[in-house]
């Protein structure tokens, strides 16, 4: 007799997964027939906080078209100004203001960020929609009670649950706002004008024309971006959340109050990053992506057993009783004002701008350049008495607990001007950079970048603030100047006398001018310091 290898159960498994099969083609089919509806958009209901909304999305084309500047709403009207599209801030209206002014200024940056990322992303909008009877308190939809009858949202759930379904968008009964996402708006609205008609106008923060454009040829030779892609991007879709100006059982001003509220609380909870943090994070930036590498490398910075943390990974600043080296943020802008006088490309073409990300080759030469670079400053005396001493010490003014030698080199901002000057001089002036480091090798021994709270240093009044007792950060370009002095950098005699000048100023304390030897002169009477040998 023959055996049967037959399973019946295969049988069953195989006619559920026709079923299955049929069931996903009606769905299909359904859906395919609820999405061609222009005024209905499928969305999953939510709600969080008794707050109930709608979650789905829209092209970018039906976002720039559709939705409006909160300022606009009805209740606004009267202090809204149609040129800046801005609520005018006074007695009356600051109780009705809803969102923070627009900055048309960035309009053009977001313009860019769209058009010439490949992967660029925002965040899915909130967006308010409302009715016109919300605004006329006559209108049928309120009680006697000035209580609302319905919502402003339309809602037709397609499951039993009401958890997925289609919301009315029909023009002809609602009007959306923008809630939290207007700088989006404006991006988004920009890229379909520039689309449109190939140029687009640049503002100031308060809309004023700045009496120049930005072309689309010039995008697309400038970033290498096909005019197809470009048509397409209307078509790209973007997250939205609906919720109703008015909701069943509020009255105007509760409503008003609702929407209001959820404004504030998206933006409290929105911390935006921190400088230390965008250090951390950014891989667009090619400084930055220089940073992080030798933050965590590099014998000097790198973590160790045994050893306190050389970096403050947050901060932009550092306490005078940390033992932190520097910051990730002082690093990324040693990077920049280094390497970027080597690599200029790295930044963007305008401020505002995301800069785009260089070549792994070129990331690779950067880095070595960098390393190069601390690899030389780790000879300095200063950054060798760190195998036995930690940084405190070496970083407070003598006036402060506990007493220092006010080294400047344990100063971020100095760290910044020293790099800012070698930069110069290794790659605009040619210069050796073993060669510049060997004199300032024997500087740092002569004690130059220490005491820098006396008038006998060359850093008093330009790094450190005598009135304030404290460093200055608007000193650092005039303290990368100085460096390129000292080290020989500067020939040219209109440079000089601009210099002389401009260290005389520094050293000048409310009429007392005090030269490199601690007395008082006429700024005339101050020179310059000797170039090292």
């Amino acid at each position: 007799m023959k055996n049967s290898t037959h399973n019946p159960s295969n049988d069953i498994a195989q006619e559920y997964a026709e079923y299955e099969n049929k069931d996903k083609h009606l769905l299909a089919l359904l859906l395919d027939k609820f999405l061609e509806k222009k005024d209905q958009i499928l969305v999953q209901k939510t709600e969080m906080g008794g707050t109930e909304a709608y979650v789905g999305s829209v092209s970018l084309e039906w976002f720039a078209n559709r939705v409006h500047f909160a300022s606009g709403l009805p209740l606004l009207q009267k202090k809204y100004n149609p040129e800046t599209q801005n609520i005018e801030i006074d007695a009356e209206s600051i109780d009705e203001i809803q969102q923070r002014p627009l900055d048309w200024s960035r309009q053009i940056a977001l313009v860019h960020y769209l058009a010439s990322r490949k992967n660029h992303k925002f965040p899915a909008v909130l967006v308010v929609i409302n009715q016109p009877w919300v605004d006329n308190p006559k209108a049928a939809e309120w009680n006697s009670e000035g209580r609302a009858k319905k919502a402003t949202t339309d809602f037709i759930p397609l499951d039993n649950e009401g958890k997925v379904g289609l919301l009315n968008v029909s023009e002809d009964n609602v009007t959306i706002y923008a809630l939290d996402g207007q700088h989006r708006l404006i991006g988004v609205q920009g890229l379909m004008e520039l689309i449109k008609t190939g140029k687009l106008q640049r503002y100031k923060k308060d809309k004023a024309a700045d009496d120049s454009f930005i072309n689309v040829n010039d995008l697309i030779e400038q970033y290498q971006v096909e005019p197809a892609y470009l048509q397409s991007l209307p078509k790209e879709k973007i997250g939205i959340e609906f919720i109703c100006a008015v909701n069943v059982g509020e009255t105007y001003t509760e409503a008003k109050r609702r929407v209001r509220s959820i404004f504030v609380h998206v933006n409290l909870m929105a911390a935006p990053l921190t400088k230390g943090q965008l250090a951390q994070l950014n891989e667009d930036d090619g400084f930055a992506i220089v940073a992080r590498n030798i933050a965590v490398t590099h014998p000097l910075l790198a973590q160790k057993p045994n050893r306190n943390p050389r970096v403050n990974w947050n901060s932009a600043t550092v306490a005078a009783n940390s033992t932190v080296l520097t910051t990730l943020q002082a690093l990324q802008d040693m990077s920049e004002r280094y390497l970027g006088q080597k690599f200029p490309h790295w930044k963007p073409l305008e401020k505002g701008l995301i800069p785009m990300r260089p070549e792994d080759e070129e990331l690779q030469e950067g880095i070595a350049e960098f390393r190069k670079l601390f690899d030389n400053l780790a000879t300095l005396p200063s950054y060798k008495i760190l195998d036995h001493e930690d940084t405190p010490v070496l970083r407070r003014f003598s006036f402060e607990k506990g007493g220092g030698e006010a080294n400047m080199l344990f100063r971020p901002v100095s760290q910044v001007a020293l790099a800012q000057a070698l930069g110069t001089l290794v790659f605009k002036k040619g210069f050796s950079l073993e060669a510049i480091c060997k004199k300032l090798r024997k500087f740092d021994q002569q004690g130059g970048f220490s005491g820098m709270e006396y008038p006998q240093s060359l850093w008093y009044g330009v790094l450190y603030d005598p009135n304030k007792k404290r460093v200055q950060v608007a000193g650092r370009d005039l303290a990368a100047k100085l460096l390129i002095y000292i080290l020989g950098g500067t020939n040219d005699a209109v440079e000089i006398a601009s210099l002389r000048k401009a260290i005389a100023d520094a050293r000048t304390i409310e009429d007392n001018t005090i030269n490199f030897d601690g007395k008082l002169v006429s700024p005339q009477q101050v020179g310059l310091p000797s170039i090292l040998n």
